[in-house]
């Protein structure tokens, strides 16, 4: 395993650890403020959402400078966004730190998977991608838990003091173990946006965006549904992430596996499974053993999609790829925020904690469909050109970092 492809991870880390350790803290953060917890569901609607404005946007000015020094200005950033939010006097100036700390998500993760896939043979980028992604679910394994028991325990802002040290950790892993990187050769806009012209990168980016929107439909309000209806306390809460986080590391894992050697059925498999096991969280989350291997399912399947979507926006965006990646990003959370708000639009209705597993598996059930309507498509227009060229080759860089 190249050493860059470890730097990576590690800021990955620190970025899944703010990213998710907000759904265990969102009754103490709603207490504190003295909102709702639909309306502190916004602080997750407005991560997603910042990652969706910044993702093409820092992409873009990123191609102006190298691929290294734009991955450490993005780690600047989250660690500033972080600090807003832990010093944060009001629910107002929150919400501004968890949109500035989402900027530099998509970006990073675009930019990461880009260099992640061409570090490696060919046969192997989904795997090197997955490997990146390793370090986002190994933050809900180890982060998120550890972050949600300091919140619960010491206070939610400490949480996100620690999170800030965590993005200086990994501005300083990625200084030493990123190889330097000239800037993109040919890195016009314009050529960047002729990705968007092939149906497949949209396609790809739909079932992304209602794919993993089905997982964030149930997640976003975990705390709530396993304290309220399951029966949990909540230090228990603590350990439902930790599940959680280990089926996304598997999840990832698989995904990453399979995805270089069938990734149309993968997705099949994997969508379809979690619109399945979703629709029955409706009726698990009334018992805590069925819930806890519900939350662990809901982890696995939604994060094995996450190598296979990312690999087929890089495979056909034919020569352009970086900011093809860092939309499809954007595109994950773009999900997440359309599966935050409607989840918390069921609950302010009356329909309970649980309604949110419904609105997660209709949104799965569409990207399955989507993924039906993608092959058939390709079946009778192939795409031009080969996977292998989807990815450019960085320069070589040194053996040793």
């Amino acid at each position: 395993m190249p050493l860059a492809l470890l730097a990576l991870a590690v800021g990955a880390f620190g970025i899944g650890t703010t990213e998710f350790v907000i759904m265990g803290l969102l009754p103490q953060i709603a207490a504190d403020y003295g909102v709702t917890i639909p309306t502190a569901g916004l602080l997750v609607t407005g991560y997603a959402l910042g990652v969706v404005v910044g993702a093409p946007l820092l992409t873009v000015l990123g191609t102006r400078v190298s691929r290294k020094t734009m991955l450490m200005g993005l780690m600047g950033l989250f660690v500033l966004g972080n600090l807003l939010s832990a010093f944060a006097p009001n629910f107002g100036m929150m919400l501004v730190g968890r949109v500035v700390a989402s900027l530099a998500h998509g970006s990073f993760f675009g930019i990461g998977s880009v260099v992640a896939a061409g570090l490696v043979a060919p046969q192997k980028k989904a795997g090197a991608i997955a490997t990146m992604f390793t370090g986002l679910t190994v933050a809900n394994i180890v982060g998120v838990p550890l972050g949600t028991f300091i919140g619960q325990a010491v206070g939610w802002r400490t949480t996100f003091a620690a999170v800030a040290a965590l993005g200086v950790i990994g501005l300083f892993g990625i200084a030493r173990l990123v190889p330097a990187m000239p800037r993109p050769q040919n890195a016009h806009l314009r050529r960047e946006l002729t990705a968007f012209r092939n149906p497949q990168v949209l396609l790809a980016m739909a079932m992304t965006v209602l794919g993993f929107g089905g997982v964030f439909a149930a997640i976003t309000y975990i705390a709530p549904m396993m304290t309220h209806t399951a029966g949990f306390s909540d230090g228990a809460v603590t350990w439902l992430l930790v599940l959680f986080g280990v089926g996304m590391f598997l999840g990832n894992l698989l995904g990453g596996r399979f995805a270089d050697r069938a990734l149309m059925p993968m997705l099949y498999v994997t969508l379809g499974g979690l619109a399945v096991v979703l629709a029955l969280f409706t009726v698990t989350a009334h018992n805590q053993a069925l819930a806890a291997v519900t939350v662990f399912l809901v982890g696995a399947l939604g994060f094995a999609t996450v190598p296979p979507l990312q690999k087929r926006v890089l495979d056909h965006a034919h020569g352009a790829p970086t900011l093809a990646s860092a939309v499809n990003i954007g595109a994950f959370n773009l999900g997440n925020a359309l599966a935050a708000w409607l989840g918390g639009l069921v609950i302010a209705a009356g329909f309970g904690y649980t309604s949110p597993n419904w609105v997660g598996a209709v949104l799965a059930a569409a990207a399955l469909l989507l993924a039906f309507w993608s092959a058939a498509l390709e079946r009778r227009t192939p795409a031009p050109g080969h996977a292998d060229t989807a990815v450019p080759t960085p320069a070589p860089v040194p053996a040793h970092h």
